[in-house]
């Protein structure tokens, strides 16, 4: 918890009711234009006409994927370093500004696949319900106003348990299926959930940068598997 509870600034939790209430205001805010730049992204890559081209890259061959992957993920450590440092707001700023980029380009194939091979309706059928969970499990945490520190344990082995089914499918070539799908919906509900706890308990009230991508990257999950839910159910 000690990277959260930096000189930084002090715990929104621990902080007086009007900068907790700005801090609150900032992170959500700026989560509502991370996700508003996603969609702007991924409809500019769209227009380009490069979609097709990018997917069928990504999705090449048997290692492709892979290689995205593990791309995807060093981008995603080196963008949440730069949203958490305490040196410079600009930096912060970048650090979102990447992580967004990379979580379009990361979702092309994905978009794509529904948009031509399944019905192009379910992409904002799948994000309706997604803004739907995501509200309610917020609710959740601000109703209750528990603190869900106790599911980190959880979330950390469920995340690499995960990341370790999805990487065996690739170098073994073999199907997750529904199944995975609907299991991963409902660990990325889980990460939301203990993320909310963790932006209203252990963050900074400056740290509304790092807060708002921590957020944004438990949506995308979520709308990753819901998605792909309902494009195979299409």
């Amino acid at each position: 918890m000690n990277e959260y509870t930096t000189s930084f600034g002090n715990s929104a939790a621990d902080a007086l009711p009007a900068q907790r209430a700005q801090f609150i205001r900032k992170t959500y805010m700026l989560l509502a234009a991370a996700i508003l730049a996603f969609v702007v992204v991924e409809t500019a890559i769209f227009a380009s006409g490069y979609a097709e081209t990018i997917a069928a890259t990504m999705l090449g061959t048997q290692y492709s994927w892979l290689i995205v992957l593990g791309a995807f993920m060093g981008v995603s450590f080196l963008a949440n370093r730069l949203a958490m440092s305490d040196s410079s707001t600009g930096m912060q700023y970048l650090g979102l500004g990447i992580f967004i980029v990379a979580e379009a380009i990361i979702f092309v194939p994905m978009i794509f696949i529904a948009a031509v091979y399944s019905d192009a309706s379910v992409i904002p059928k799948a994000a309706i319900v997604t803004l739907g969970l995501f509200l309610g499990i917020t609710a959740t945490v601000f109703i209750t106003r528990a603190d869900f520190s106790w599911l980190g344990p959880i979330v950390a082995i469920g995340g690499f348990a995960a990341l370790g089914f999805i990487v065996a499918s690739l170098i073994f070539g073999f199907s997750l299926g529904s199944v995975f799908a609907f299991i991963m919906v409902a660990f990325a509900g889980t990460a939301i959930l203990y993320n909310t706890s963790q932006v209203l308990h252990q963050y900074n009230t400056n740290q509304h940068v790092a807060a708002a991508l921590t957020l944004f990257a438990g949506i995308a999950l979520l709308f990753w598997y819901i998605l792909s839910i309902f494009s195979s159910r299409d």
